[in-house]
């Protein structure tokens, strides 16, 4: 699955890989969101850690990863 996060003041964004669930995310999100630490914590698939300032969240995209499609097209 692909994560996306916007930074506030930045113009790139920060794009994680990772094997958690939707669900699993978003949970994370809204509670880094709804105080706590005010931190957002991520792994991706690779094992790396991210770790971003709720307070500098500007968005958060949380789209399933689609399966690459391989093959060829006769017509």
């Amino acid at each position: 699955m692909e994560v996306k996060i916007g930074i506030a003041e930045s113009q790139r964004e920060l794009v994680v890989s990772s094997d958690q669930t939707p669900d699993e995310v978003s949970k994370l999100v809204d509670e880094a969101l709804a105080g706590g630490d005010g931190l957002l914590r991520l792994v991706d698939e690779k094992g790396r850690k991210y770790v971003v300032r709720a307070a500098h969240i500007a968005y958060v995209e949380i789209a399933p990863e689609e399966g690459r499609r391989v093959g060829f097209a006769i017509g």
